[in-house]
């Protein structure tokens, strides 16, 4: 059932608001800002040439022992050199191995071990990167025995898995072949 009361105590309400209102609110149109010299003044300090333009990063996991994703990785990585080669403009590659991708730096046991060479001489002026895990390799020494010699090439890190995390942090991209 309807109220009787709903319109005309809304009659009532329109009216008393109106009624509170100063004659020359009534009357004016809302006011627009007036442009401050400091707001006229404000204009962009750079000009499209200007801009430095974001840094190209990405790092590649490599954790299993797999030619194929070995080969897909470094597949990525000299695509992405080249692409940005064609461009005019650099990148920076780091392909982390950890687990049982280590044996992609491997020297007695790496089945692209060509590849990494010519990829670290065909990045210039683009920078490349492989990182071994220092923590899986001390633990493939313990297992198997014997010293483990990583390829000239790479660089032993503490860690394949906190490298990652790092360079993520740091903005780099993430691939995972």
């Amino acid at each position: 059932m309807r109220s009787n009361f709903a319109i005309p105590a809304l009659i009532v309400a329109s009216l008393f608001g109106a009624s509170l209102a100063t004659p020359s609110q009534a009357a004016e149109p809302t006011a627009k800002p007036v442009p401050t010299a400091a707001m006229k003044a404000k204009k962009p300090t750079h000009s499209a040439s200007s801009i430095v333009a974001k840094p190209h990063r990405i790092a590649i996991q490599v954790d299993q022992n797999d030619a194929a994703v070995m080969n897909l990785a470094l597949n990525n990585a000299t695509n992405v050199i080249q692409y940005y080669r064609e461009k005019g403009e650099v990148v920076d590659v780091d392909v982390v191995t950890y687990g049982p991708g280590l044996h992609m730096l491997r020297a007695d046991t790496s089945p692209v071990q060509d590849r990494i060479k010519a990829l670290k001489e065909l990045a210039f002026p683009s920078k490349v990167q492989f990182s071994a895990c220092n923590n899986t390799k001390e633990g493939m020494e313990k297992k198997e025995g014997h010293a483990i010699e990583i390829l000239p090439e790479a660089v032993i890190v503490p860690s394949g898995v906190v490298r990652l995390m790092e360079l993520q942090g740091k903005g780099w991209s993430y691939l995972r072949p």
